[in-house]
């Protein structure tokens, strides 16, 4: 079935509408550049293409192979504050990093790879060059991008779930990661996760990759804490079955919320911006757990025991708990390791405070100091 058909009989009471898109030149889109949302809620990061494959993109069109359609949210018609918060004439629901090649392309931010061959021409010698390159060496390859007809198919609608369900389907076959898809799902929840992974911790203190949804996984964990006022299983089915929950109470979860919050307030005090502890997206709500337990007295203290802890984690230290921590730490979502590995840093911290002179005597300080 086709998917403007599938969408029909699936949808149809949903406002929309699937149509081909007037053919417009790459260079035409260029110029509309500004005028398209690449970053809309449900959409997946960018950056997960690589150089070589950027330049293949374009080797494709300069080569004249077909290149898949792009799937644009088409504002032009109306304006839907839900739906285009940004005041764009166009969202991407498909197609973002093949646009984002193809304009860094025009852009001279990337270049074709070494290997290029001109199907039309071998004796042409492009390998490596940019767009102003072929501009100067090769003028009709040049024009043949700029003027390379784009295939986008516009989607017209007032209903944000339609749209979202687009994107669901059309990345099916994309292995989207938990959090993509939990991210492009309705509802109460899924809309606080996608606010708490916009918090200044997950934006300038961690330093774990996020081109995947890693700060979103670990807001959804965070939060499915504080909504159930303890930790829990956090496998993929525990996050998808918290996002989509439709019967709660929904003063407990705004609740929830702010509680999370009111500790990754906390959490953005304790650490550094992009702070070398926070490479491990998995320890991130581990650390959670332990600060919100924290004395506010205490937390000054926080970052320097960490640092003390991980120094000795690495060391591979002869220690029972250390030993116990690894163990639990190779489970990562289960919820026996988060309270285990919870109770072992608060114990350790303890223990830490009580002989606090000999730990800075063996230096596992750090400069905490000259760092705060």
């Amino acid at each position: 079935m086709k998917l403007k058909e599938s969408l029909d009989s699936d949808m149809k009471m949903k406002r929309y509408k699937v149509s081909e898109h007037d053919r417009r030149t790459l260079s035409w889109w260029k110029q509309k550049e500004k005028n398209i949302d690449f970053s809309p809620s449900y959409q997946r990061k960018g950056g997960l293409w690589s150089s070589f494959d950027k330049a293949y993109l374009i080797d494709s069109i300069i080569n004249g192979f077909d290149i898949p359609k792009i799937y644009l949210a088409d504002f032009t018609w109306h304006s839907n504050e839900e739906l285009n918060p940004n005041k764009k004439m166009y969202a991407v629901i498909d197609g973002k990093q093949r646009l984002h090649a193809a304009f860094e392309f025009l852009d001279n931010k990337i270049a074709l790879n070494a290997d290029f061959q001109y199907f039309a021409d071998p004796k042409v010698k492009a390998g490596g060059m940019k767009f102003s390159d072929l501009k100067e060496n090769y003028p009709s390859i040049a024009d043949d991008i700029e003027q390379f007809n784009l295939s986008v198919v516009s989607v017209t609608t007032e209903d944000v779930e339609a749209i979202n369900e687009l994107f669901l389907r059309l990345n099916r076959s994309k292995a989207l990661t938990g959090a993509e898809i939990r991210n492009a799902m309705q509802g109460d929840i899924p809309i606080l996760i996608r606010k708490l992974s916009e918090h200044r911790f997950f934006k300038e203190n961690i330093s774990f990759s996020t081109n995947r949804g890693q700060d979103k996984n670990a807001a959804a964990k965070i939060l499915l804490f504080c909504f159930y006022g303890e930790p829990k299983d956090t496998k993929k089915k525990d996050l998808d079955a918290f996002a989509g929950l439709n019967n709660y109470d929904k003063e407990h979860i705004e609740l929830a919320y702010r509680k999370a919050v009111d500790t990754l307030n906390l959490m953005s005090s304790v650490f550094l911006p992009k702070d070398k502890l926070l490479k491990s997206a998995g320890l991130a709500p581990v650390y959670f757990l332990m600060i919100e337990n924290i004395e506010e007295r205490d937390l000054s203290l926080v970052r320097a025991f960490l640092e003390y802890f991980e120094g000795i984690r690495n060391m591979q230290f002869d220690n029972s708990k250390l030993v116990e921590f690894a163990k639990y730490n190779r489970s990562t979502n289960d919820q026996k390791s988060f309270k285990r590995r919870k109770e072992i840093l608060l114990e350790m911290f303890q223990d830490w405070k009580n002989e606090m002179p000999n730990i800075f005597e063996y230096g596992f300080h750090h400069q905490y100091t000259e760092q705060h």
